[in-house]
């Protein structure tokens, strides 16, 4: 929801200047000259004589690092992990303090011993992975592994400097190093020789180069030679980002105030990266399975009878939903937490036949609260009692305008606050509402220039971990939006103990993940747009946010016919896909405009992430344990493929992967009609679609066994049309797909079928082999059961033998009770039917079982029982 939607004229469209990293430290220095206010900013000083850190004065050992001095300034270095380090100055002697948004404590807490490295040249220590090293004369810091290849290395002649309250950090990039994460800032999927900003804006209409916009995640990875490395600058002020721009083999970081605390993660691969990240600041929490069904929206369905036709029709167009999101005008007068009784006279009524019908009803609940005193309205009498709301520098409360018009603003970085924010949903929950979207937090505030609140507003910091003072709007600003989004969600833990939340936020900061899935925002309906939705979508899965989404079909305007049936084709293999579109646009959903090839094409597709569903759930559970991302770049799968020592990802254009195991080619310019190379790693892959396994172009089918695995990518010729969508799948994989449904809710009616992919496509060499594996994981979808052991996970494998395949399913782990009760193997890459098949349940073997031969999809089917026990399945061909 963007701040400038009509009818209501006002000056927010206006994009206010921003601070370009390539301005350089004196810029900086002049913006941030008066801005020193809290305690944790830094010392002000006079910005004619900047600080510079440029030589060791004196060194003290710690037990997991270094304390270093250049004259008065400080810098610690410490090892929380083997391969993860803080670095913390203080520009007058004083540290910052030890406190963060986004890092959890006991990451900020964790300690390993080092070994001590001196000599009359430098200072520094080693862990079991990493090499610090500071040069005396300059105070120059490199990182290296042990084996020598630099992580990070400072520029000698360009020391950290400070200028009053702001300062700069510099860091050496080679030419074949790459740059990936910043959140969803538009543009390539590579950082490198670009420059950007942090500071949460409402970008409505947004483009290509538009900086910045709704999120500030100053993280980002660094990737060369297949070796991958992480830094997080951990300042919620105005943050800038230079990668080649102001010197060509460098970057740098800065902030115009508040602490230079950053922290250096290693690899070595890409994967670890980001599982560190997620050890740092928490992964995404296990979502409810609904979440990862089709979802509809628009601003606005109302009245009532608008919102249960669209429930109706895609009932009746049999078009597989879970959810129908309700955006302003369901409210009376745009009033938070209100309900229009004329638009939506049956509201709570409504709410459970929707349920009936199997679609959750997602609100949205804007931050900002209408200024009603003395006339009934909830949120803002029990706010103002509690003094919540944030304040004026002379101690009246802030109003701002927005939607309901002038309103007042929760005061979020009080802890009290946000739990007094969290009871304001207790209604909703109790009338059955399913989740909700916390729009408008950047936080946007209308018929002003700033788009903002005044940099002077007050907010109170009383949260565990942190001293409590006031600060700023300057220093909160960035973090508002994902602590009004943590407000929410611990207020739904309380209040539906036994239920996984579902809130969306537009606006976050780092660690923001915890609370909150993400989209990108208001978006066009252009193919471009359309276009940017895959490299957003990666780097936001790398900073954390790999619960997100993109408007599907675009926000702003009312996209043509094909571009609607392609986003949906595309978003069908995104994380989150909805669908959703601005007010005065054309209708959007799946049934508009087109012909009947076209319904049925988005039909199709929705359909098929709906049989994906056991895959993609499987996936979002390991990215709630590890924090990989549910949409990949082809780089974290396979570091080690490139060309000419560059992650694919740079040739590929548009292709990314859905988990570990399928990936997506789309047209990199997806209006046009002309052939396009697509890039594959060196794995061997098969079509989705016709199971047949790939030829690179020029060559016969592709054999990857390891005594024959291609040293380069495949690249092979697609031709676009607009009932394909090309989808490959990973030699050496096994999906699990289930039968048809129309809601997550539904129980899949037939087995569990297994897609078997060998890892050398049609029979071929029997001898080494890349491994050939799979899981499933299963819950109730909606509860924390799972933590106490009601999950089911199983653990797939296969083996080439000298006539033809065994497949392996482990033994049921958890108490969980699955849908199913049989298991149809599909083995693909097959040129004749099965001569023989068994199976060994346990230890019980079978009569031989009768398989089929699809040769148009190139498989042989096997239907087995499934006990719970392991099984093996020998098929001879």
């Amino acid at each position: 929801m963007p701040s400038c939607r009509r009818p209501v004229p006002h000056l927010s469209c206006v994009r206010p200047p921003v601070l370009s990293a390539a301005s350089g430290a004196l810029i900086l220095a002049a913006l941030a000259a008066p801005l020193a206010f809290s305690a944790n900013s830094a010392p002000a000083a006079d910005s004619a004589q900047p600080i510079l850190l440029n030589h060791v004065s004196s060194a003290q050992p710690m037990p997991n690092g270094i304390e270093l001095h250049s004259g008065a300034a400080v810098m610690q270095i410490t090892a929380l992990r083997d391969d993860l380090l803080r670095v913390r100055v203080g520009a007058t002697g004083t540290l910052p303090e030890d406190a963060s948004w986004a890092v959890l404590a006991n990451a900020r807490a964790a300690a390993v011993p080092v070994q001590q490295d001196s000599n009359g040249k430098s200072v520094g220590f080693h862990t079991a992975r990493l090499r610090v090293s500071i040069e005396r004369k300059s105070m120059a810091m490199t990182v290296t592994d042990l084996d020598g290849n630099i992580l990070a290395q400072d520029i000698p002649d360009h020391p950290i400097e400070f200028h009053g309250s702001s300062f700069r950090v510099y860091k050496r990039s080679p030419d074949d190093e790459h740059y990936f994460g910043l959140g969803d800032k538009p543009g390539p999927l590579d950082r490198r020789n670009e420059a950007f900003a942090n500071w949460n804006t409402d970008a409505y209409g947004w483009q290509e180069s538009t900086d910045p916009i709704y999120k500030s995640i100053p993280f980002f990875l660094t990737f060369r030679k297949g070796i991958s490395g992480g830094l997080f600058l951990d300042n919620t002020w105005r943050t800038s980002f230079d990668f080649n721009k102001e010197i060509h083999d460098g970057y740098s970081f800065g902030a115009e105030n508040g602490p230079l605390d950053y922290y250096l993660l290693y690899g070595p691969t890409p994967k670890a990266v980001v599982e560190e990240w997620a050890w740092l600041t928490g992964p995404t929490p296990l979502p409810p399975m609904w979440t990862l069904g089709f979802q509809q929206s628009r601003y606005s369905y109302y009245p009532e009878s608008v919102v249960r036709s669209i429930a109706s029709k895609l009932r009746s167009e049999r078009i597989p939903a879970d959810a129908i999101y309700l955006d302003i005008d369901y409210q009376f007068k745009n009033r938070p937490f209100t309900v229009d009784p004329e638009r939506f006279p049956h509201f709570e009524q409504m709410i459970k036949d929707l349920q009936a019908q199997h679609l959750h009803t997602i609100l949205i609940t804007d931050l900002h609260l209408a200024n009603l005193p003395h006339q009934g309205y909830k949120p803002y009498d029990e706010g103002i009692a509690g003094d919540h709301f944030v304040h004026n520098p002379d101690g009246s409360v802030y109003t701002g305008v927005v939607w309901p018009g002038p309103a007042v603003f929760p005061d979020f970085t009080q802890k009290a606050s946000r739990d007094w924010w969290g009871t304001l949903y207790s209604e909703f929950v109790h009338d059955g509402v399913a989740g909700f979207w916390n729009d408008m937090n950047e936080p946007s505030v209308f018929q002003v220039a700033s788009k903002t609140m005044p940099d002077n507003v007050r907010h109170r910091i009383d949260e565990p971990g942190f001293a409590k003072r006031t600060a700023n709007h300057l220093e909160i600003h960035n973090v508002f939006g994902m602590e009004n989004s943590r407000g929410t969600f611990e207020g739904l833990r309380k209040l539906a103990p036994d239920t996984r939340p579902f809130v969306l936020t537009r606006a976050s900061y780092a660690g923001g993940q915890r609370y909150a899935a993400t989209w990108t925002g208001d978006n066009s309906s252009t193919w471009n747009h359309l276009r940017q939705t895959t490299p957003q979508l990666l780097n936001l899965g790398l900073s954390g946010f790999a619960m997100s989404g993109a408007d599907v079909g675009g926000f702003a305007g009312s996209p043509q016919p094909e571009l609607l049936t392609r986003w949906l084709e595309i978003a069908a293999f995104h994380p989150i896909d909805r669908d959703h579109t601005s007010m005065g646009t054309n209708p959007q959903e799946p049934w508009a405009d087109g012909t009947t090839q076209d319904l049925d094409l988005r039909r199709h597709f929705i359909e098929q992430r709906y049989k994906l569903m056991p895959y993609i759930y499987t996936a979002a559970e390991e990215m709630s344990r590890t924090g990989i991302p549910i949409m990949r770049p082809l780089f974290l799968e396979f570091p080690d493929a490139s060309r000419d020592g560059h992650p694919l990802d740079l040739n590929s254009g548009s292709e990314f992967l859905l988990g570990a195991d399928l990936l997506i080619a789309p047209s990199p310019y997806p209006d046009m009609l002309d052939n396009y190379q697509a890039v594959l790693p060196p794995v061997g892959w098969y079509d989705y679609w016709t199971g047949a396994a790939v030829r690179a172009d020029g060559q016969e089918n592709i054999r990857i066994g390891n005594d024959n695995i291609p040293d380069q990518d495949l690249q092979v010729t697609l031709h676009p049309t607009i009932d394909q969508l090309p989808v490959f799948a990973r030699g050496g994989s096994i999906i699990p797909v289930q039968p048809l449904v129309q809601s997550t809710e539904e129980k899949p009616s037939g087995p569990l079928t297994l897609r078997v992919y060998p890892p050398d496509g049609p029979v071929a060499s029997r001898q080494k082999q890349q491994p050939c594996d799979g899981s499933l994981y299963l819950d109730d979808g909606l509860s924390y059961a799972y933590q106490k052991g009601e999950y089911l996970r199983l653990q797939f494998s296969c083996q080439l033998t000298p006539a033809g395949l065994t497949v392996h399913i482990s033994p049921r782990e958890g108490t969980f009770q699955p849908w199913w009760n049989q298991f149809s193997i599909e083995v693909y890459g097959a040129t004749r039917p099965a001569t023989g098949a068994s199976t060994l349940t346990g230890t019980t073997p079978t009569n031989p079982i009768p398989t089929n031969f699809d040769s148009q999809h190139h498989r042989i089917t096997a239907l087995v029982q499934d006990n719970g026990k392991a099984i093996d399945l020998k098929l001879a061909y």
